[in-house]
């Protein structure tokens, strides 16, 4: 019976692997998605007899032992946060993340939460908003009467108007990065967003958007 029940960890975590891989395969081309990968740990082992212990009243001892161990399971499921190849797009609100570092969004509950997807559009206000439609903060408001939006290197948002040769700056893009990473918690119906848990966020500095996701 021992044996039955150690195979079926190892069937239950070949099956978590599985089911990761098949995440990851599914969501190949989802804008800001992070691939995971399972890692493993073998459970407690049973000592049947022990190295050195005596195996003779003359003093011989057992050089090596006898372990016998309970199986696997699986110790956690790593996120893997390498940055992927950034893809030209015709919207001008897309903007990607060049290093480390997540947009802010405000999530309906009040919380802010965090996502690498830069495939940003505008609510029936103007305001920046994701494609869930939460808002990205700080807020940022685009003009009806644009001719032109523009997203600098430093996340900065400038817009075009009829009549005024100067473009005006009406928000500026912001990033958040974390000590562990690995900690955040992705919530949401697959909107790639990070609720932070067990992670601490330090303070927030310039985004730095390629020119698509």
């Amino acid at each position: 019976m021992r044996a039955l029940r150690t195979a079926t960890t190892g069937m239950a975590a070949q099956q978590m692997n599985v089911e990761v891989i098949s995440n990851n395969i599914a969501n190949m081309n989802t804008v800001g998605f992070k691939k995971q990968r399972a890692e493993f740990q073998d459970l407690l082992y049973d000592n049947v007899e022990r190295m050195g212990a005596q195996s003779s009243d003359s003093g011989t001892v057992v050089p090596t032992g006898i372990q016998i161990g309970a199986g696997v399971k699986t110790g956690s499921v790593y996120r893997i946060l390498t940055q992927g190849s950034p893809t030209l797009t015709d919207n001008p609100y897309d903007v990607a993340i060049e290093g480390k570092g997540y947009f802010q969004v405000l999530m309906p509950s009040g919380e802010t939460a965090y996502t690498r997807a830069g495939n940003f559009a505008l609510d029936d206000q103007g305001r920046l908003v994701t494609q869930d439609g939460y808002l990205v903060q700080p807020a940022i408001t685009i003009p009806q009467n644009n001719t032109g939006v523009t997203i600098s290197k430093s996340g900065q948002v400038q817009v075009s108007t009829a009549g005024s040769s100067t473009p005006t700056v009406v928000g500026q893009l912001q990033i958040a990065t974390f000590y562990n990473e690995p900690g955040l918690e992705a919530i949401g119906d697959n909107c790639s967003c990070k609720a932070v848990r067990r992670a601490r966020p330090i303070s927030p500095i310039p985004a730095i958007p390629a020119s698509a996701p």
